[in-house]
């Protein structure tokens, strides 16, 4: 018995209903979907008028199409994941430098404390912490006791050197000191050594002071 036009009509109507609740969540046929409609197109053809060579040429083509499509895709994916992997060791490579967050100043609250910490890359036998406003003038210095190299945390509580108190603003944080060989070094607030390289939700952290710190927010390292 001859199929009918109706009939094939008919077919791949309820073929493509099937394909489609299949992928009714994508937006868009993939290779697979087409290359069954290709298939059901062709089975259930008219003998009497099978489909123009022409059109099966353009859909066999389209199909090649999307199958190299999709194999791009899967290489972008493999490179993106490659270079993600390639930065997270790069990242781990920096543990031991320093890292400067480029910024050296610290913002103060009229009547409360600022809490910060400040790197000495060598021994300590002798210095101090200078605060200076906008202006470049210090205007409140802190002793700093003989310590080994490493971070240590300071207060402040606000105290000018002339005995009056800061108002709320911020301020830049410097330090002096000596080493044991009698050489006079500075340092500042905002330079840490990295201790420790953590990921997180696909984000890189480094530890710098007692702080994990966002990778975009270091301004260098050295």
């Amino acid at each position: 018995m001859a199929i009918t036009a109706t009939g094939t009509n008919a077919a791949l109507e309820h073929t493509k209903q099937k394909i489609a609740d299949t992928v009714k969540d994508k937006t868009a046929l993939g290779k697979d979907d087409f290359m069954k409609l290709l298939l059901v197109e062709l089975q259930h053809q008219d003998p009497t008028e099978p489909m123009d060579s022409e059109k099966i040429l353009t859909q066999t083509s389209q199909l090649a199409t999307l199958e190299a499509a999709d194999k791009t895709n899967k290489s972008l994916e493999n490179l993106a994941s490659a270079l993600n992997s390639s930065q997270q060791f790069t990242t781990i490579s920096a543990i031991g430098k320093t890292a400067s967050l480029g910024n050296s100043s610290i913002t103060y609250s009229e009547g409360d404390v600022s809490t910060f910490e400040v790197y000495f890359p060598q021994d300590v036998s002798k210095g101090s912490l200078e605060i200076k406003d906008l202006a470049g003038n210090t205007i409140s210095t802190i002793e700093v006791e003989p310590n080994k190299a490493g971070v240590y945390r300071f207060d402040w509580d606000g105290r000018l050197n002339d005995g009056s108190s800061a108002e709320s603003g911020i301020y830049d944080v410097t330090a002096s000191y000596s080493n044991p060989a009698g050489e006079q070094l500075t340092t500042k607030f905002g330079s840490y050594p990295i201790e420790s390289v953590k990921f997180d939700q696909g984000k890189t952290y480094l530890k710098v002071g007692s702080n994990y710190v966002p990778l975009d927010k270091i301004s260098e390292v050295y």
